[in-house]
């Protein structure tokens, strides 16, 4: 069995401000052609951003697509061709007012692989420094602190459906079990 598929022609079907739609004609494994509908996506960022007494800088906003209030870490997308990096302390600085001296990699996250590019590169830090939040036209969110153990149960309990808090939180609480963050 061969774990590849190879593309044979793509069809843009829709293009938006944040995704694009296409369908693929693919080659698959055993050697058929399938269609393959892809949504493109520029990828996002996301940080734990931890004060000193382990608590996690959280955003509570209303999420539209699933129509509800989500609790989030800090989180933005990425325009066509930015740094990860610098991207995730612009999100961080808008949505929370606040900055890290030094950064940890948690790694890339693929919220929905399936059939969405999106990639979400993961970041965790100790805040160092505090400004004003500078929200995005339209943006309207609340920052809340939770304790990192907090939110670590509250990820067990399925209190907190968004996949890249997931990540961000099990692994900064297990980097800071470590002494790693």
């Amino acid at each position: 069995m061969v774990l590849k598929e190879e593309q044979l022609s793509a069809q843009e079907k829709f293009r938006g401000h944040v995704v694009s739609l296409r369908v693929d004609q693919a080659r698959i494994g055993d050697g058929s052609v399938r269609e393959r509908e892809v949504v493109e996506h520029p990828g996002g960022v996301s940080v734990v951003a931890l004060t000193p007494e382990d608590q996690v800088l959280m955003v509570r906003q209303f999420r539209y697509a699933q129509g509800e209030v989500l609790l989030e870490l800090p989180a933005g997308k990425l325009e066509r061709g930015e740094d990860p990096f610098a991207a995730m302390r612009r999100e961080q600085m808008e949505e929370t007012g606040t900055a890290c001296e030094r950064y940890v990699s948690l790694g890339v996250c693929y919220p929905t692989p399936a059939y969405d590019t999106e990639r979400i590169y993961l970041w965790a830090g100790r805040v160092s420094g505090r400004g004003e939040q500078r929200l995005d036209d339209g943006e309207l969110l609340e920052v809340e602190p939770v304790s990192l153990w907090e939110a670590e149960q509250m990820v067990l309990r399925n209190e907190i459906s968004d996949a890249k808090t997931q990540v961000g939180i099990l692994k900064a609480a297990a980097l800071v079990r470590q002494g790693g963050l």
